[in-house]
């Protein structure tokens, strides 16, 4: 079955590492993902155009995945480049919709490695494209562009941002309880500091940690780990340190730890 419909088979490997890494099964998605890449090697896969395609797609994907599950920003963004070089050469055949989605995981990669002002250049491919694309996609786009200002220090433009992203999402119908809030700690955090500051922070994630148990409230944190970030702010910690020591915690206890982000379809 697996030579007849290669091509669900090829999709069923990616659903499964998309679950494995919902769910944070770290052993499962390593395992998973090496017998990914051993059968996109195959002559099966290497022959057929589509099936090629389809399975880097896929393996970019969960590679980038995978960097963003450990913390590990800086060593996704050492795959950039071979990504981008591949996009270039599949161009004429890839959907559009697969592209902005690859283009946004690298932008959370760079935002999470503390590169604002590149995350915001890969931001505006997906905010400037003229295709039409799934609205969410378009809204977190727009919304992690405002958090990568937020972080440059650009107040006067965030002032602004909050605004446009606000009606945004409102018109398009995906703003949530979260998104709500993250407008409301962006635009109060704007003119304060010290310990005024930290205790807005401690507040804003006791708020957050409590939408998080809510199933009305996921899809925020399907597209950013906004719980991780907001703790390097109260912990004074990088987010990458921040993911890691969860990922290290989750080994000791050898039972899945929940973050906050999700893979995107």
């Amino acid at each position: 079955m697996i030579r007849v419909e290669t091509g669900h088979y090829i999709k069923g490997l990616h659903n499964l590492l998309n679950a494995h890494f919902d769910l944070r099964n770290y052993s499962k998605f390593e395992s998973t993902l090496v017998k990914f890449k051993s059968f996109a090697q195959t002559d099966r896969v290497q022959r057929h155009e589509n099936f090629r395609i389809h399975a880097f797609i896929y393996i970019a994907s969960a590679r980038i995945n995978r960097h963003t599950m450990l913390g590990r920003f800086e060593k996704g963004i050492l795959e950039v480049p071979y990504i981008l070089e591949k996009l270039n050469e599949y161009a004429l055949y890839l959907d559009e919709h697969r592209v902005l989605v690859i283009n946004y995981k690298i932008a959370t990669l760079y935002f999470g490695s503390g590169d604002y002002a590149t995350c915001i250049d890969y931001l505006h491919k997906i905010i400037n494209d003229k295709v039409e694309i799934r609205n969410d996609l378009q809204c977190y786009a727009r919304l992690l562009h405002m958090m990568a200002h937020y972080e440059l220090g650009n107040s006067e433009l965030i002032e602004s941002l909050t605004k446009s992203v606000s009606r945004f999402m409102a018109k398009k119908e995906n703003l949530t309880a979260v998104e709500q809030e993250m407008f409301r700690f962006l635009r109060s955090s704007l003119y304060i500091s010290g310990h005024k500051l930290k205790a807005l922070q401690e507040n804003f994630l006791q708020k957050i940690q409590q939408l998080a148990k809510s199933r009305f409230e996921t899809r925020a944190f399907a597209y950013l780990d906004i719980i991780s970030w907001i703790e390097s702010k109260v912990n004074e910690k990088s987010m990458s340190e921040i993911i890691r020591a969860k990922f290290l915690n989750a080994g000791k206890k050898r039972t899945p730890v929940k973050l906050y982000t999700k893979s995107l379809p």
